[in-house]
């Protein structure tokens, strides 16, 4: 029997909707609404098109959005320059700096420079170091791993006790989801290019969250029957028969896979969506009246 199919886009669509909702009641109320601001540096394709959905995304929810774009020679003053003036723009209530950067910026240098109670994407190193403490709790968390978070609660996980298998290392999400995984009592193992009986370990898995950016990697007996299979991975291969020449598929094996496992993520529609409705959650309760402010690192 096929694994249940964990709709991301319906999931965060939902998410998205109740959001737009506490923006027209925060309106009301007479405040400003949750302002977004983007920073891009550089033409890089991809990050161009991500900053566009997120933009999209603001203005169907009611959010305002601001884009700073700067060329891929843009130095490390003036990449900083403009993250100060919207730490102390008062209609800039999130900031997202779009990775990656050029290799010649210093990423975390330029991540530390935003205001923490701005830091909707939940990539400043203070967020971080809370996030891998316990007893600690950051201010936001990353938008990626969040979303794993709620799919799996949506998909009916035991997370407690449960043995999860982080495949990819990955700043962004290998190692934040494993963080929270951890904090919610999973018993965790992250993976990654020098992991011995990669199969072995992914068949031991109850929840395995793949994050590789390698396509189709983990196949159907790497899964242990009944498995939860979260699917990261986003992997655009050449399709003569589509329009463009190309499809997405992720690091997941779906066709084979779905036969074995308990429940699952498609690529595209599962993961992605999230982020965004996870970015759209944290910018509007950045936003919220009342919201305790921390000190910035200068």
């Amino acid at each position: 029997m096929s694994a249940r199919l964990i709709d991301g886009k319906a999931i965060a669509a939902r998410i998205r909707a109740e959001i737009a909702q506490e923006v027209q009641t925060m309106v009301a109320a007479g405040h400003a609404p949750p302002g977004l601001a983007t920073v891009l540096v550089g033409d890089y394709h991809a990050s161009q098109a991500y900053v566009r959905s997120k933009q999209r995304a603001c203005a169907e929810a009611g959010l305002v959005s601001f884009g700073h774009e700067l060329p891929a020679t843009a130095t490390q003053d003036e990449v900083e320059t403009v993250i100060r003036a919207l730490n102390v723009d008062a209609r800039v209530h999130g900031i997202l700096v779009q990775l990656p950067l050029p290799a010649h910026l210093d990423e975390e240098r330029v991540l530390a420079r935003v205001d923490l109670a701005k830091d909707v994407d939940g990539f400043h190193p203070i967020n971080i170091g809370r996030l891998a403490m316990k007893g600690r709790k950051p201010l936001f968390v990353p938008c990626t791993p969040a979303g794993c978070l709620v799919l799996l609660e949506e998909s009916g996980a035991t997370l407690a006790g449960a043995n999860a298998v982080v495949l990819g290392r990955s700043n962004i999400v290998g190692l934040p989801v494993a963080m929270l995984l951890l904090h919610r009592d999973a018993t965790v193992t992250v993976c990654h290019s020098r992991t011995r009986e990669l199969p072995a370990v992914c068949r031991q898995a109850d929840i395995l969250i793949a994050a590789v950016g390698r396509a189709e990697l983990v196949r159907a007996d790497w899964i242990k029957p009944g498995a939860i299979v979260i699917d990261v991975g986003i992997n655009r291969v050449a399709d003569p028969s589509s329009p463009r020449g190309s499809r997405l598929i992720g690091d997941v094996a779906f066709d084979e896979v779905r036969e074995v496992a308990g429940a699952i993520t498609p690529v595209p529609g599962g993961v992605g969506p999230m982020t965004i409705a996870l970015l759209l959650r944290n910018t509007l309760t950045a936003a919220q009246p009342g919201q305790a402010k921390t000190e910035r690192l200068d």
